[in-house]
């Protein structure tokens, strides 16, 4: 006995010291310690510190204080807006107790409680966090129902934190059905995902959802600053706007690229370094490159970026910066605003550009740049294939855009002497692009100028007089589908030349009084007011037409002639009734001819 009694002397003082150790204070740092990364380190701890979810936090802070708690949260957003640094300050706020004291759960946290540390730190009893992307079946969400019945170790609640949700499977899914619709009282789950169109809606509906948004880049620019400061480093307004742009929204992706910048800077950050450490171009040559390859030259344009490669830039990188800069000066030309990331000198070239560039050529720009990206992204020869984005878009700066070919056919001005548009020399220097001349007002028409002879008649427009009319139109304009629905599936109220009142059936298409509209004012010139009304009116044309070649028939047969033919060939139907030729009118009789036949009775 006293034997065993000094065992078990012996192994608790092996575990108090084993504890002791842990409890005790690290040891100095030194080149063995790891180093914490900022994302880590600055983890918000209490919802004051969370950033760029004002609704959310306010949300969660009013149902708090009235007691209005939801048993189960789906935090939704893209990467890096803090759902699982939220889900634990919900598990903390939901188990907050001050120390030394009861309390409610509450969003407004002074100081630090009984549990709040080992859940911040992931290693609470009653706060249980799984991965689904590594426990997607349905035997972990069977042991997690079975310990869900079961009271809470030390906390008021037992939470579970399921994050990447979206990766459960269906019959995981539908095993957490019931538990989540009618948990125990004392269970609250809170799921996180990027997909939440990938959670079923039986999942959703039983959720109270919140939306994370991204964060601003001036919003996430002043959190950088603040964090450079209490890192003792150094860093320029411009360099933490490019890592905020870079970021996406993103506080985690920001606070890595902060992090590298401090190691690559030795605590000084400087917008050059950023640039050159995340592979970007200088936003100044950029948008001198886009300049000059919309002003058709395509050799400098390849020149700039292959001097854009050569000081770090990636190709892709490059055609998407380039992408950014169309859609920056399309915002000013657009609406007037500009981007609040952006320096002076980058609005004052977007500025610029607007004023010079046409809104069709910015559009095609922006399109033709976005199929190239992704040709970049997939070539095996990324450089090579940016260089052929940069001369598609310099070559197709000559070309009009549709409004001005349209007005050149309208004026015969289809194409120049000399036929299409020839290759120019690269010899020979080149004039500016039509995408990159100031827009001018249009040069006032000549007046005209007698001809010797007659002009040709402008082919005439038709002019329908009649409902029927209408119908023939849209026949003789091979509209056949048109021409069914007019015949068909509309009953004519009322018909004036211009206007048009009818009643459609059920079977007629949603949009056919808008589509009658448009295709008669084309036919036609004029503006047609296609009216629908409630009023019963006259049967469809389609309709009228049958009872007509009914009534025919039914008269054709009833003549002795048809009757006789009907009774030798019983089998035999009336199929339709069609008009034959007429007969040639007899030939008219001179008056004095016809008067000398009736005095002497011989033909004249």
């Amino acid at each position: 006995m006293a034997e065993g009694k000094d065992q078990q002397e012996g192994a608790l003082k092996r575990s108090t010291k084993k504890t002791a150790k842990a409890d005790s204070p690290s040891a100095p740092s030194g080149a063995g310690q790891s180093h914490a990364a900022l994302a880590r380190k600055y983890r918000p701890k209490l919802f004051s510190e969370l950033i760029g979810q004002d609704a959310m936090v306010q949300t969660l802070r009013n149902a708090f204080a009235s007691g209005r708690i939801a048993q189960a949260y789906m935090l939704t957003g893209v990467r890096g807006v803090g759902k699982t640094t939220t889900a634990r300050l919900i598990a903390r706020a939901l188990n907050y107790v001050p120390p030394g004291g009861e309390g409610a759960p509450t969003l407004d946290i002074t100081e630090e409680g009984e549990h709040c540390r080992a859940i911040l730190e992931s290693r609470h009893l009653d706060v249980v966090e799984m991965d689904a992307a590594s426990h997607t079946g349905i035997e972990n969400i069977r042991d997690l129902i079975d310990s869900a019945h079961y009271k809470p170790n030390t906390a008021r609640y037992k939470v579970y934190i399921i994050d990447e949700v979206h990766m459960l499977s269906k019959p995981a899914f539908a095993g957490l059905l019931k538990t989540l619709e009618e948990p125990p009282e004392h269970v609250k789950f809170i799921f996180a995902t990027t997909e939440a169109r990938k959670v079923p809606v039986t999942v959703l509906s039983r959720c109270q959802r919140f939306d994370l948004k991204r964060i601003e880049v001036e919003q996430l620019a002043q959190h950088l600053a603040g964090i450079v400061t209490q890192e003792g480093a150094a860093a320029d307004l411009a360099a933490l706007m490019l890592i905020a742009r870079a970021a996406e929204g993103s506080v985690r992706d920001a606070l890595s690229i902060l992090d590298r910048a401090i190691a690559f800077g030795s605590g000084k950050i400087e917008a050059e370094a950023v640039r050159g450490l995340l592979g970007l171009a200088d936003r100044g040559r950029i948008f001198d490159l886009l300049e000059t390859v919309l002003a058709g030259n395509a050799g400098s344009a390849l020149d700039k970026l292959s001097a854009l490669t050569n000081d770090g830039a990636e190709p892709a990188q490059a055609i998407t910066d380039l992408a950014d800069a169309v859609h920056a000066v399309t915002l000013v030309k657009a609406a007037g605003a500009s981007d609040p990331a952006a320096s002076e000198p980058e609005r004052a070239s977007a500025a610029d550009l607007a004023k010079r560039l046409s809104m069709p050529v910015l559009a095609r720009a922006w399109q033709m740049l976005l199929k190239g990206h992704e040709e970049v992204k997939s070539s095996a020869r990324p450089h090579a294939a940016a260089d052929m984005v940069l001369v598609r878009l310099a070559y197709a700066a000559d070309l009009p855009t549709p409004g001005e070919l349209m007005r050149r056919l309208g004026d015969g001005s289809g194409e120049g002497e000399g036929g299409p548009r020839a290759m120019p020399n690269k010899q020979a220097p080149r004039e500016p692009a039509p995408a990159m001349r100031r827009e001018a007002p249009p040069a006032p028409e000549p007046s005209p100028v007698a001809e010797t002879e007659d002009p040709a008649p402008a082919p005439s427009l038709a002019d329908p007089k009649s409902f029927e009319e209408v119908v023939a139109l849209a026949e003789e304009k091979r509209d056949l589908k048109l021409k069914h629905a007019l015949s068909e599936q509309v009953r004519l109220v009322r018909f004036r030349p211009g206007h048009v009142e009818i009643n459609p059936l059920p079977n007629a298409p949603k949009e056919f009084g808008q589509d009658l509209m448009r295709k008669l004012k084309s036919w036609t010139g004029r503006v047609w007011i296609v009216a629908l009304s409630g009023e019963e009116g006259a049967a469809p044309l389609g309709v009228q037409r049958r009872e007509r070649e009914a009534r025919e028939i039914e008269r054709i047969r009833d003549h002795p002639e048809v009757k006789q033919v009907l009774q030798h060939f019983p089998d035999a139907r009336i199929a339709a009734v069609r008009a034959t030729a007429s007969e040639e009118p007899p030939a008219e009789i001179d008056e004095g001819a016809e008067q000398e036949f009736k005095e002497d009775g011989t033909d004249p």
